[in-house]
């Protein structure tokens, strides 16, 4: 990965998106203090990489490791360096070009149309999964490690004073990211001291259920607050925080050498896992090409881009950061139980392991391998999955309100336009999933959670699309994504048959149906891809016959 940032992302930045260091950015051009603010690339690649890392590279590579551990290590690290590096640069550069427009408002110019609105379903849908199931595994986690409460709302004020240091440019940078580190893992250190814990119930309502009613009240108030306030602290010392955090867990590996007691192939599958192949593809969506990084390259990190060459560092490198994420999650879920039998014991069905794997496992290594106390370390790891899925939620949720503030632009519906009206219907979106479907505990998001990662890499076969098209425009070669568009959209269309058959045999009929729509979608949007690429091929050809 790091062969592949030095010289492959340089050669896609230099020869195949070209980045300009004197074109205007559109932080400059429309510099508002709140949405578009001209940011430090460090600064700013920490709110991409926190942003678009969350939970899922740690929950995917945690599930997919029951096909084996080499399969999830190889997309892991080819997916980041030809997939998701590629695709998070050039959704920055695109929308950068494009006056930060999101890659939902961009595709309409781009693409057509039929394909904005393809894209705007997918893109509402995603953001709707990712809100409401953040919003479920950090509860979880809140109420099974309670040790984690202090350290992850503390961080909230630790990055409410971060933003007004940096912005005030009162200290130096250096200074903040040491402050603010420091202050961050004080917390960590006082976590399991004083332990937090919130009513098991209060009428009908689960302490699950309360962190999560508590969290979306948060997201919903932190999506409103200028992105120099808290979004951009709260992710750069989460940045931070995390390759200390993977400086300790790779460090713990090294000095250990813990034995891999999962299988390098399993062979030995419980019964009713699908096939490795589409499903590892859509399984590890965050950690090696990922649709809902698209949104936040042209939703939030465009908006901040101070030179357009800075989206190498920021796009580029967070995927390379991301892509680490998910290579620690392997190695926990594979290399932090004691026997395969505890291993066996976790992966006994499809779909098992996930967070806690990560945090249990990881936990373990930590311990045996600096012996870091276990409470300590859990509490470190728990805090780490927590605040990247917390800082996702708070960008999950902004873009969400851009969503409804695009289609009142698109269909003339003025209120819809305002920031708090199109707060509130976006929280009352996830809502109405969260406790629509899944009841007084709020676990409704989980329902739709299976048809994720299909659905994600749709939305980044879709993201590939606009840039390719542009690429073409502008006459410059599209193989670097051509070649992975079509990849993912073949997976994807793959992947929803494969589950299409799962949900009819286990009778799932909601799954079912919603599976058709997107499969649909899947092909609409595999055909308008033929459709303009062709046609721009041929205008190509005329130009150069008409120039002959």
């Amino acid at each position: 990965m790091a062969l592949g940032y030095i010289f492959y992302s340089r050669f896609i930045a230099e020869k195949i998106y070209r980045l300009d260091p004197d074109f205007q950015t559109p932080a400059h051009e429309f510099n508002d203090g709140v949405d578009f603010v001209p940011t430090n690339k460090y600064v700013l690649w920490g709110h991409h990489f926190t942003s678009v890392a969350g939970a899922a590279p740690i929950i995917g590579p945690a599930i997919a490791v029951i096909w084996g551990w080499v399969p999830a290590f190889l997309w892991v690290i080819f997916g980041t360096i030809f997939f998701a590096g590629v695709h998070d640069a050039g959704a920055i550069w695109a929308s950068n070009r494009n006056k930060g427009r999101s890659m939902g408002a961009l595709t309409g110019d781009v693409v057509g149309k039929r394909a904005q609105s393809l894209f705007m379903i997918v893109i509402f849908l995603v953001l709707l999964m990712v809100n409401a199931v953040f919003a479920v595994v950090i509860s979880g986690l809140l109420v099974d490690f309670n040790s984690a409460v202090i350290p992850v709302w503390g961080a909230i004020i630790v990055a409410l004073i971060i933003g007004q240091l940096i912005y005030r440019k009162l200290i130096g940078l250096l200074a903040v990211s040491v402050i603010g580190v420091l202050a961050l893992y004080a917390l960590i250190w006082l976590g399991p001291i004083a332990p937090v814990a919130l009513p098991e119930q209060i009428g009908i309502l689960s302490d699950r259920a309360q962190w999560i009613l508590i969290l979306f009240g948060y997201a919903a108030i932190a999506s409103l607050l200028p992105v120099w306030m808290l979004l951009q602290p709260r992710d750069y010392i989460n940045g931070l925080q995390l390759f200390v955090g993977l400086i300790l867990l790779y460090g713990a590996v090294l000095l250990s050498g813990p034995e891999l007691v999962a299988p390098a192939f399993n062979t030995n599958l419980p019964e009713g896992t699908p096939s490795m192949v589409p499903l590892l593809f859509v399984t590890i969506a965050c950690g090696a090409i990922s649709g809902f990084h698209g949104l936040v390259a042209g939703g939030t990190t465009s908006k901040q881009l101070n030179k357009e060459t800075d989206a190498r560092f920021v796009g580029y490198f967070g995927a390379v950061g991301e892509g680490s994420l998910a290579l620690a999650a392997v190695i926990a879920a594979t290399a932090g139980f004691a026997t395969f039998g505890d291993w066996q014991a976790i992966y006994h069905s499809f779909g098992q392991g996930g967070v806690n794997a990560f945090v249990t496992g990881g936990a373990n290594i930590l311990s045996n391998g600096i012996g870091l106390n276990l409470d300590l370390a859990q509490t470190l790891l728990t805090v780490m999955a927590v605040l990247f899925a917390g800082t996702t939620m708070d960008t999950g949720l902004r873009l969400q309100r851009y969503i409804f503030q695009e289609w009142g632009s698109i269909y003339n519906i003025g209120w819809m336009q305002k920031a708090i009206p199109a707060t509130l219907l976006a929280v009352g979106a996830c809502l109405l999933l969260a406790f629509g479907a899944g009841g007084a505990d709020g676990s409704g998001g989980l329902v739709i959670w299976p048809l994720f990662g299909t659905t994600n890499q749709l939305l980044a076969g879709l993201t590939l699309l606009v840039i390719t098209v542009m690429l073409v425009r502008y006459g410059r070669p599209m193989y670097a994504t051509l070649i992975p568009l079509i990849f993912l959209l073949i997976m994807t269309v793959f992947a929803l048959l494969t589950q299409l058959h799962t949900f009819y045999v286990a009778g799932d009929w909601f799954l079912f149906f919603l599976d058709i729509v997107v499969l649909i979608a899947a092909i609409l949007i595999a055909l308008e891809c033929g459709s303009v690429l062709s046609k721009l091929r041929k205008q190509d050809n005329q130009v150069k016959q008409d120039g002959r």
